[in-house]
């Protein structure tokens, strides 16, 4: 029987080996790759998100659970069966044109993938079109922004503005987030959500997509 709850300890206490040898252990045991996944990962990287936002964990520790999540996929990726992982949706992600930060919209798109959400990370400094295409071309459900200078805050509203003008803003849901962002910044250019940090991000995905 494998010990699913000692796994979620491992992946939030970030220890690769450990928990690679556990998700070994239990697949030689004849568990599926589905319920490592789901039980054993995903469960945990939930309680990361809860944790994050509680302020109970911090950036680095996070950094350092996902990146032991991500080395376990490597192995379970092979084993799961097309079809096995219902995906949550299919987010493109990137900050704003004029913008270059990126550290914050990355560990977003980390917490989203371990979410069980497709993730498309664009990067930054990037075209409203160039977002609008990417949507259009993968068929997305969500678009994330990001914006980390007050500067560059109006180009997010350029961006739902050309999403409306393109047809897609009504199949796709838009969260943004940022340092310098607001709830009342969100309401103001038409956004459906607003997420402080990626454990809420990851929750409010959820949400919106349900």
């Amino acid at each position: 029987m494998a010990d699913f709850q000692n796994m979620i300890d491992t992946l939030i206490e970030g220890d690769e080996k450990k928990l690679t040898s556990l998700a070994q252990s239990a697949l030689d045991e004849g568990v599926s790759a589905k319920e490592i996944l789901e039980k054993g990962l995903m469960a945990g990287m939930d309680i990361v998100g809860e944790k994050m936002e509680s302020e109970d964990m911090f950036i680095p520790e996070v950094l350092r659970s996902a990146k032991t999540m991500s080395a376990v996929i490597d192995i379970l990726k092979p084993l799961l069966a097309e079809g096995d992982v219902i995906t949550a949706g299919k987010v493109v992600i990137g900050t704003v044109k004029g913008d270059l930060h990126d550290i914050g919209k990355n560990l977003v798109a980390m917490m989203l993938e371990s979410a069980g959400f497709e993730v498309y990370n664009l990067g930054a400094d990037i075209l409203p079109d160039k977002f609008v295409e990417e949507i259009k071309d993968k068929n997305a459900d969500m678009l994330c922004l990001s914006a980390l200078l007050t500067t560059t805050m109006p180009m997010m509203k350029t961006t739902i503005d050309a999403l409306s003008k393109s047809g897609l803003r009504e199949q796709v849901k838009v969260m943004i987030g940022g340092a310098p962002v607001t709830q009342g910044f969100a309401d103001q250019i038409g956004a459906d959500g607003y997420a402080h940090d990626a454990g809420s991000a990851t929750r409010l995905a959820k949400a919106l997509l349900q």
